[in-house]
């Protein structure tokens, strides 16, 4: 059992809710409230193409696993929030300026998905004013189970289409060949736009890409873990083969569960309430002292750009490698949502944003 949790320790999953047992809790802010949401600053990330296709998107969207109304195991992760919040979230992401949304069938059991689509209702918005991308499961499924369950997840979104549609984990009890071919089965019967992938290596991302494309489908995202902290895709393949391939990364995580904030930095004793997360190793002391000296230059940068350490680390996360990846931070506070959204509307030199790989 202790095998199969150390290899989902990667995953955004349920699992890691047993794992590290972790609520998240509010960042710390360098301004007030009512100071950030009044910030005068002009959009500099302009939009981009998702992969090879033709969604325009905002290089960060907005992660959607906090609105899973503690449903199930992966739900329980996050505290309850009530719709007048989700909606007060939503609202704030689109005022500024983003214009997708990431969820999943895991997310609550369809929780996240129908809150989100009554959140967007509630706002006024129409079919094809968003983009929304959300995810099959297929841990203990088939293939098969694909076109089964895709009338459930429509429903749950209902009246928004799925734009793009992800395989959450690769495994299924079948192979990505076999899922690829119900999926592109899906985009051919017009119930989906676009394929996905989640937590895949270089290797099955790859022979995802080439399974689609004998049948002339894009496969066009990798949703993977990746920050200033974890930069493996870098090392392991996948960042490399995805620009090859013209598949774009969706970095989840993009704040290293709220370490790059620098909360935990000046503030130890908020590890007394997070969880068996403190049991990690960059929650323990020898951790957090490994990564001092980037929070330091997270601080120093958000000084330099009158932003947040947390808007600097979502800045260099969806410049650094150019168009080639985007970030779904997830908000469970207004405060959070614009601060994240406000990530978009400034630009490190190259110079700085190296400085936070010199290390």
């Amino acid at each position: 059992m202790t095998k199969i949790f150390s290899e989902f320790h990667q995953a955004e999953t349920f699992l890691l809710v047993l794992f590290f047992g972790w609520v998240p809790k509010k960042r710390t802010k360098v301004l007030s409230f009512k100071k950030i949401l009044t910030i005068d600053m002009d959009p500099i990330s302009s939009f981009r193409k998702l992969g090879q296709s033709d969604l325009n998107i905002t290089p960060i969207g907005l992660g959607c696993w906090q609105f899973s109304k503690k449903n199930n195991l992966a739900g329980r992760f996050w505290p309850k929030l009530d719709d007048e919040l989700i909606t007060s979230i939503v609202d704030q992401s689109l005022q500024n300026g983003i214009n997708w949304f990431d969820t999943a069938e895991i997310y609550g059991d369809g929780a996240s998905e129908k809150a989100l689509s009554a959140a967007l209702t509630r706002l006024s918005k129409k079919p094809g004013d968003v983009l929304i991308a959300t995810k099959w499961w297929p841990m203990f499924r088939t293939a098969s189970n694909i076109h089964r369950t895709i009338d459930e997840r429509l429903a749950a979104l209902d009246p928004f289409p799925i734009d793009l549609f992800q395989v959450h984990q690769p495994y299924g009890l079948s192979s990505e060949k076999e899922e690829m071919k119900a999926m592109a089965g899906l985009v051919k019967a017009g119930k989906i736009r676009y394929i996905g992938v989640s937590n895949f290596s270089a290797a099955k991302m790859r022979s995802a890409w080439e399974t689609l494309d004998k049948l002339g489908i894009p496969l066009i995202s990798n949703q993977v873990r990746y920050n200033l902290l974890d930069r493996g895709i870098e090392s392991n393949g996948i960042l490399q083969t995805a620009k090859e391939l013209g598949i774009s990364i969706i970095a989840y995580s993009p704040l290293a569960q709220g370490i790059l904030s620098g909360k935990f930095h000046d503030n130890p004793a908020l590890l007394k309430k997070i969880g068996f997360r403190k049991y990690s190793a960059p929650f323990k002391p020898s951790g957090l002292e490994k990564s001092r000296p980037l929070i330091q230059q997270l601080k120093a940068l958000g000084i330099k750009y009158n932003v947040t350490p947390s808007q600097v680390a979502l800045n260099w996360l969806i410049h650094f490698n150019g168009d080639s990846v985007v970030a779904i931070p997830g908000s469970t506070t207004v405060t959070h949502a614009f601060e994240d959204a406000a990530a978009l509307k400034f630009k490190m030199t190259e110079g700085d944003m190296l400085s936070l790989t010199a290390r």
